[in-house]
Order: structure tokens, then C-alpha cells, then sequence
């Protein structure tokens, strides 16, 4: 199977709040995120022709931000996978019958203030540090900031939490909008021609060598 047939799979599962595929994460892309006002989820996709060496990078950037991960991959990565993850990432198998649970996602409890921050905008962390009081927060540099989230204690994980979970949903619209226009244009341009290959000269048959007298 792979990644848009399992996909379609997933869809009518995420019920309730919103769903945002391919959700930049740290130093990779979610395949589907699903938000809600509780929690957010992250899915990661691996279809038969993908491979598991992003795995461990996935993991961790998943492990900062999301309160539950689940892999959803076909028979032939189960072996190898299982081994790689930690117990409270969940698994789906995906065949042609549909998901079958393997297990399970688990609360996750590695979460982080910082890399949490990164999913919106640098003007709404901003935002949410000047609403609980941190004078001079507009003036700060997004270094400035994860640094400050890093070390801070008087930044509670579940207001920031609350708060990147309301924007991100928020901004769903928007993103849906961009989308349909950017496939808007893509459809207003002429499709692209296929540059035809340079026809191979034929070889002239070689004469008969005259021989000397």
C-alpha cells in the first residue's frame, strides 16, 4: 500500500477538531496531525516503497511537541520498526482491509515549552508572553524567546499547549484557502510538454573493404 491509500484510511477516524497534513515539525514534516481542544496526535505514514531512516529524527521531533504518536505502516515494516520505538508510540497496520491496532499510543510526557512554540508564528508566541505579563516580549528574537522558554518555570506546558492548539485550528481556514488556490493556478496553466527525445541516428552498415591487389 502507500502513502495516499493508507491516508484515506486514517481520514474518517479523526474525529472531531481539525486535521493538517504534512505540518512542519522541528526539522521534519508530520504526515497528519489531528487537533482538537484536548490534544494533538501526529501520524506518521510508512507505506511499502518508504523506507525507516528518518525514524529516530521523527521521533524526536514528534516527541517534543505531540501529546500521541502513532506509526501507521504496512506488514513488511513491523519487525524491523517495533524495535526502533518506544512503547508509548502507538501502531497501526494498514492492508487492504483497513487499520488493524497493533497498540495503542500512550500519553507522552516528553514535551517541551520551546520546540511546542515553534508550530505557530513567532507574533503569536509573542502574543501569548505579553498576555501572561513578560514585559518586552514584542522586542525579543526567536532565539531570544526559546532560549527564555527553555529555562523558564513560570510558563505553564498546558496554557502554551491550550494556546498553540487554539491558533493552529484557527488557522486551518486559511491553510485550506491557500491551498485551493495555489491548485487553482497550478490548473490555470497550460500543462507542461514533454520534451521529445532526440531520435538515435542510424548507423550506416559498413561497406566492404576493399583488399589490395
Amino acid at each position: 500500500m502507500n502513502d495516499p491509500e493508507i491516508r484515506a484510511l486514517l481520514y474518517p477516524l479523526l474525529l472531531g477538531g481539525v486535521r493538517i497534513d504534512e505540518l512542519p515539525t522541528g526539522t521534519t514534516r508530520a504526515d497528519v496531525v489531528h487537533i482538537t481542544a484536548h490534544f494533538m496526535h501526529g501520524y506518521e505514514v510508512k507505506g511499502d516503497g518508504d523506507t525507516l531512516q528518518r525514524v529516530a529524527n521523527q521521533l524526536r521531533c514528534y516527541g517534543e511537541v505531540y501529546d500521541f504518536v502513532t506509526f501507521i505502516i504496512t506488514e513488511k515494516h513491523l519487525p524491523k520498526l517495533l524495535p526502533l520505538l518506544p512503547e508509548w508510540v502507538g501502531v497501526l497496520v494498514a492492508s487492504a482491509e483497513g487499520l488493524r491496532p497493533h497498540r495503542a499510543a500512550g500519553y507522552n510526557a516528553t514535551v517541551s515549552l520551546a520546540p511546542l512554540a515553534r508550530l505557530i508564528l513567532l507574533e503569536e508566541v509573542k502574543q501569548f508572553l505579553l498576555a501572561r505579563g513578560l514585559a518586552g516580549a514584542s522586542t525579543l528574537r526567536s532565539r531570544e524567546i526559546g532560549q527564555f522558554l527553555r529555562t523558564t518555570n513560570t510558563v505553564p506546558l498546558s496554557s502554551l499547549a491550550q494556546y498553540v492548539r487554539d491558533r493552529l485550528m484557527a488557522r486551518l481556514p486559511e491553510r485550506l484557502l491557500m491551498r485551493a488556490e495555489r491548485k487553482a493556478e497550478r490548473d490555470r496553466l497550460p500543462p507542461r510538454r514533454k520534451k521529445a527525445r532526440p531520435k538515435a541516428k542510424k548507423k550506416k552498415p559498413a561497406g566492404r573493404r576493399k583488399t589490395a591487389l
